[in-house]
């Protein structure tokens, strides 16, 4: 019997096509659109994951990893003897304009970290070395730095190239691979004293203090404590990614373009494919109603029905989620848009179709439900 529902869905092949091609279109929607959107969110927690520590210590007001607000210099040792700090380190943040010889300007963020230990430096260097950034204005930029500060030389720049940073020389002595962020502005990596001797002269430069936990200390503990002695804030870097995300759904309209946009799929896909299906179903109601009378129960042609609405959803969704990773794997390598399919994502867009499925076989559950045996034999 579940042969011939195949057969039957099959045979009809206008109205499977179509059914194909809306439920493959939610799915493309649903999923590309989302992974756009938690590429963007990535993008905004990017310093997160560049600069790894397990506690960062930022001025009470701030509420998201990209809104610093400078902090007095001896908060630092105040965050130093809070009782489970193995150590803390600052990290000064800024943007800042940086000439290029053709006379164009580029906005840069300029980092510096700590002079000795390089606490906070990116782990995946290309090209030079971070302990070069003894030498005199000396610094390191990452790959998206390469490709917007080449603009101004005509060639690829690298290792041993210059450029201004408000009236110093800066030389490029390493070359790094990170996550680009937010706005794609290229990083400038330093020390903390050059970078405060580039970017403007202001009494407060310390933006984070990045914080280890005594070994076999739980770093929220230790964060807890560091917020309450000290007055200051202190994430970890899961919350810290959670309020950052929590601000960008608060603050700006993103998260309603994109889930408005999920949203419109989800419904061309139950409209549509409820539409077609409903549709296939009353061309083939005397085909059921033969069923029926053959002593087909209710109970078998809503089996019929699952096993064609699950056969064009499954397909639909493999179609759709193909064509998502064909779009990924065409814009990763430039990076922009940014695109980043969490597993969770699968289940989501999953649920989506199986969902559209279900409700689509329903429509027709009804009508099937009341059809008459007899009528096959009349007329």
């Amino acid at each position: 019997m579940y042969y011939i529902a195949l057969r039957m869905l099959f045979g009809d092949r206008a109205k499977y096509l179509l059914l194909l091609c809306s439920l493959s279109f939610a799915c493309l929607l649903i999923t590309q659109q989302a992974s756009v959107f938690c590429g963007l969110m990535r993008w905004s927690t990017a310093m997160l994951r560049n600069t790894k520590a397990k506690i960062w210590v930022v001025d009470s007001r701030v509420e998201q990893v990209n809104d610093t607000q400078a902090m007095r210099e001896i908060e630092l040792q105040r965050v130093r003897s809070v009782e489970g700090v193995a150590w803390a380190m600052p990290m000064s943040f800024t943007l800042i304009q940086a000439r290029l010889p053709n006379g164009r300007f580029k906005t840069v963020q300029l980092i510096g970290f700590d002079d000795t230990t390089l606490a906070g430096a990116p782990r995946d260097l290309l090209d030079g070395s971070f302990t070069a950034l003894s030498e005199t204005n000396s610094v390191v930029i990452d790959m998206v730095g390469v490709e917007k500060l080449s603009e101004g030389y005509g060639r690829d720049i690298g290792v041993g190239d210059q450029f201004e940073i408000n009236d110093h020389q800066a030389r490029i002595v390493g070359i790094c691979q990170v996550e680009r962020t937010f706005f794609g502005d290229p990083y400038v990596y330093t020390t903390y004293s050059r970078a405060s001797e580039m970017r403007p002269k202001e009494r407060r430069i310390l933006s984070y203090i990045l914080t280890e936990p005594t070994p076999g200390l739980d770093p929220k503990v230790v964060a807890r404590r560091i917020q309450k002695e000290t007055g200051l804030r202190a994430f970890t870097e899961d919350t810290f990614s959670l309020s950052t995300y929590v601000w960008y759904f608060q603050n700006t309209g993103i998260p309603i373009s994109f889930g408005t946009t999920v949203l419109l799929g989800f419904l061309v896909g139950v409209a549509v494919a409820g539409q077609t299906f409903y549709s296939f179903i009353l061309e083939n109601l005397p085909h059921f109603g033969a069923l029926k009378a053959m002593g087909a129960s209710d109970r078998e042609l809503l089996g019929m029905l699952m096993i064609q609405g699950f056969a064009v959803g499954f397909t639909g969704y493999g179609i759709g989620l193909g064509l998502t990773a064909l779009f990924g794997y065409a814009v990763m390598h430039r990076g922009n848009p940014p695109f980043y399919l969490p597993d969770q994502l699968l289940f989501i867009s999953l649920f989506a179709i199986l969902f559209i499925t279900i409700f689509s076989v329903f429509l027709g559950v009804r009508k099937i439900n009341s059809v008459d045996p007899a009528q096959v034999f009349r007329g």
